[in-house]
């Protein structure tokens, strides 16, 4: 690892340790949630108005820890398994990495970051952390890792975008189309659009079931109306043809996420070769590389270019390099 990769990941550690203890502070001042519904053995029996006691019914910290272990293991070895294929820059692990997340985070946990968090976040109505351990380690790691490198949570954790990411590997390159670049211009604005309305939305109606109509993530909890099931199969269907369309032109999240990632601190490099060459820019399957300018919002840290970029037998930088120290060797 690199002193720059070894720095990064140092930051990364702070940041988190800082987000946590920030989090465990505002969740000891929430309401715990509603013990109504423990057995009666759990009351006490010298009175008839059986009045319950609220310290005897909220679990201690080592209890909620002890009841979410297994979901903290897992999330965190998710997590893990994605930030070593990130720092490696192997195809191979990120493709795993993507196989892992659809299979535990999607399917198995059903858990992904929504609009819906959203609006928690503005309603300032969080889940208690004590009961919600596992959801507060992915949205830390999410908020933070998109400030120190991006919208790596896109690219890697993200169970919808990690299965459009695999059904693009088994789709033959000639039926991909690609959109004509000014429509391309304005197509990448519309997840703003819907993430503007829906926010808008919530604040005048406090609805939000709003979120089944833009988010197709609720089929990794299968619930659904027929019409909704119809529609995620038109969207994956056009997924077919245009790679990655839901989370490049209409996802909310990815909205938030491309705003924040304004502010990453690590950032991919670029040659002054860039400047002229267009292979990276025509790999981009995100279309967040327009000529020696990468596109932070669009980005989502994938490594295809990042693996172009330190190849030195396709980028033009080592090439230029090793035919001048050629000719150097042949005077």
């Amino acid at each position: 690892m690199t002193a720059g990769r070894f720095k990064g990941t140092r930051l990364f550690l702070v940041l988190f340790l800082c987000a946590t203890a920030v989090t465990l502070v505002h969740a000891e001042q929430q309401t715990a949630p509603d013990t109504s519904a423990v057995s009666s053995s759990a009351q006490p029996s010298s009175s008839s108005w059986q009045f319950q006691d609220e310290e005897e019914q909220v679990p201690g910290w080592r209890d909620a820890v002890g009841a979410q272990a297994w979901d903290l293991v897992g999330f965190g070895a998710v997590i893990a398994f994605a930030l070593v294929g990130f720092f490696r820059k192997s195809e191979r692990l990120k493709v795993a990495a993507l196989v892992v997340t659809v299979a535990y985070l999607g399917f198995a946990k059903s858990q992904l970051i929504s609009i819906v968090n959203v609006f928690a976040l503005l309603d300032w109505n969080l889940p208690i952390l004590r009961y919600s351990l596992a959801w507060y380690l992915l949205a830390t790691f999410t908020v933070i890792s998109t400030v120190l490198w991006g919208r790596l949570y896109c690219g890697r954790l993200c169970a919808f975008g990690a299965l459009t990411q695999l059904m693009d590997k088994f789709v033959p390159a000639k039926w991909r189309r690609e959109l004509p670049p000014r429509i391309e211009r304005y197509a990448v604005n519309m997840k703003y659009v819907v993430l503007a309305g829906a926010i808008l939305y919530f604040l005048v109606t406090r609805d939000r079931l709003i979120y089944r109509y833009i988010e197709p993530f609720w089929m990794f909890g299968f619930h659904a109306s027929t019409a909704l099931w119809i529609a995620l199969g038109a969207l994956l269907i056009a997924t077919v043809f245009v790679r990655n369309l839901y989370c490049r032109y209409l996802c909310p999240v990815g909205a938030a996420l491309g705003v924040l990632s304004n502010l990453t601190v690590f950032r991919i490099k670029r040659w002054k070769e860039c400047k002229t060459c267009k292979i990276c820019e025509k790999a981009c399957e995100w279309g967040a590389i327009q000529g020696p300018k990468i596109l932070v919002s669009e980005c989502v840290r994938c490594d295809d270019c990042e693996r172009l970029y330190m190849d030195q037998q396709k980028c033009p930088h080592w090439i230029i390099i090793r035919r001048r120290s050629d000719f150097a060797v042949q005077r």
